[in-house]
């Protein structure tokens, strides 16, 4: 399929997927979450990912620095623990050898296009599947600005409105 083709196609069905009302459901929304981010990896097949219950073990036994590829605003909601910025992992990547690098955004598409800049340059990097939604629906923690639990997400829009019903999800 012409990828101008396949930009439409994936355009329109984002475009429905707006006007729509989230699932009531965390299974509905899990579904709809990877069904997002199945349209995104199309975009970006040399990219390598990691499922978010695989980052999750890395994470819990400390072999993972998560990078992330979202906007200071949606930042200062909620982050992975010990999740570090773009800027701050390009400033001494070093610092983090030996280390899984696992980028993460919202759904996938950001951090896959800085998993793959990363990529680029020699450093291997994976795009972790379904971004944040993905990690909340696999029963990752998220962290507020002074490191503390929160349950608050930024979700980057009404689209992906999609993180579990016991999170709070702005935008």
């Amino acid at each position: 399929m012409p990828a101008a083709l396949l930009a439409l196609a994936l355009g329109v069905v984002l475009a429905l997927a707006a006007c729509q009302r989230p699932p009531a459901d965390d299974a509905g929304r899990q579904q709809q979450a990877y069904a997002l981010y199945d349209g995104y990896r199309q975009q970006l097949p040399q990219v390598a990912d990691i499922a978010p219950a695989k980052a999750l073990a890395l994470q819990q036994a400390g072999e993972a620095v998560f990078v992330d590829a979202r906007t200071d605003a949606e930042r200062a909601v909620s982050t992975l623990p010990a999740a570090v910025t773009e800027a701050a992992f390009l400033a001494d990547p070093a610092r983090f050898a030996g280390k899984t690098v696992i980028v993460y955004c919202t759904i996938g598409y950001r951090s896959g296009l800085v998993a793959r800049t990363l990529a680029q340059q020699g450093i291997p990097a994976l795009n972790l599947a379904a971004g944040i939604l993905g990690w909340l629906h696999a029963g990752g923690p998220l962290v507020d600005g002074t490191g503390q639990p929160t349950k608050r997400v930024h979700v980057y829009g009404r689209t992906w409105n999609l993180a579990p019903l016991a999170y709070t999800a702005v935008w």
